[in-house]
């Protein structure tokens, strides 16, 4: 039982540790938002750190039926490029926040923790 249990006990520990800060980072940053333009501006979705799209912006000339197609395509582009800021953005501060908790361990995604 010596060492190795300890050392699994340690492992253990860390592990919740960076469980707890994952959880921390993720709920302060579904209070913030991020926003993304497409179209030249035409189009800007706004969403939080929880994937929820908060807000949506479109300018009117794109209201026409003639510009159905383009209207969904911007819209699309927007939230796409909106959610993917966030997730870059949530990464970035799980690793800022993690750093110097864990130890070096190759093949360690961290990203695989946000869920």
């Amino acid at each position: 039982m010596g060492l190795g249990m300890f050392d699994i006990m340690n492992a253990l520990g860390k592990f919740n540790e960076v469980k707890n800060k994952v959880a921390e980072v993720r709920e302060r940053l579904a209070k913030k938002t991020l926003s993304a333009e497409s179209g030249a501006g035409m189009v800007k979705a706004t969403v939080n750190g929880a994937h929820q799209i908060v807000g949506l912006e479109i300018d009117p000339s794109l209201f026409n039926a003639n510009e159905a197609g383009v209207l969904t395509d911007l819209v699309v582009a927007a939230v796409n490029k909106a959610m993917a800021e966030i997730d870059a953005k949530t990464k970035g501060e799980v690793a800022k926040q993690l750093q110097g908790s864990l130890p070096n361990i190759p093949g360690l995604d961290i990203g695989s923790m946000l869920g």
